[in-house]
């Protein structure tokens, strides 16, 4: 069973430890979380993200976002399409798709993209076994 981890209070940010996505395991170490990544003074995020340096560049002011809590059901989701959106706030899909009518239908019509791509990935997988 995955461990779940707590959103940093105020006192932590910046504080590194490792960041686990509740959905796919993702387990990442991250170097920031909150809302203003360190060396990027223009940057704000939308949302309290945990972030990484970007270590495929030199430059100090890049980053990754890797994810954040779930405004519903407060579990990690990383930003991948299958754990995850953001639409004014960061929802994990399964919180999505037990409130899909309280989104919008673009919303809607997007979740319903994703599903029907997972499920030909994995008939994909299952052909080649």
């Amino acid at each position: 069973m995955m461990g779940h981890v707590q959103m940093a209070s105020s006192s932590e940010r910046g504080s590194e430890g490792m960041f686990e996505c509740h959905f796919c395991g993702l387990s990442v170490p991250y170097s920031y979380v909150g809302q203003k990544p360190p060396n990027s003074r223009t940057v704000v995020l939308l949302e309290e993200c945990y972030v990484l340096k970007d270590p495929f560049t030199a430059d100090r002011d890049k980053f990754l976002v890797l994810g954040s809590p779930c405004s519903l059901c407060h579990k990690l989701a990383c930003v991948g399409p299958e754990c995850s959106l953001f639409y004014t706030k960061r929802f994990c899909l399964p919180c999505v798709r037990e409130n899909l009518s309280a989104f919008p239908q673009e919303i809607r019509q997007d979740v319903e993209k994703r599903h029907a791509l997972s499920k030909a990935a994995s008939r994909k997988l299952d052909s080649r076994t």
